[in-house]
């Protein structure tokens, strides 16, 4: 197994140094907290519109773009709703996880 570097720790002073886009620091990659959540997000492809922001506002960058579409990596997703609440085209829905 590869070796974890250390990651060094970022200091924002304001919202105007943060990136536009989510981003990991590798140490998350490590962190599946996927086990975590009791609901969530699927999202309906035939009525997403390929907007992006659930991409954006997701906070475990859970959601990457895949041709185009966003597909949920339940691995990391949290099942916090975030995605679903900014979706502007209502194709995200929370649904109850299944044990």
């Amino acid at each position: 197994m590869k070796k974890q570097q250390p990651t060094k720790k970022i200091i924002f002073h304001s919202e105007k140094e943060m990136p536009l886009a989510p981003y990991s620091l590798g140490s998350m990659l490590h962190n599946r907290t996927g086990a975590w959540r009791n609901i969530r997000p699927e999202i309906n492809l035939e009525n997403c519109i390929q907007c992006g922001i659930c991409w954006k506002f997701c906070p475990d960058v859970a959601i990457y773009i895949e041709n185009e579409y966003p597909v949920v990596d339940y691995t990391y997703c949290k099942g916090c709703g975030l995605c679903a609440e900014e979706c502007p085209v209502k194709c995200i829905t929370m649904v109850e996880e299944e044990k």
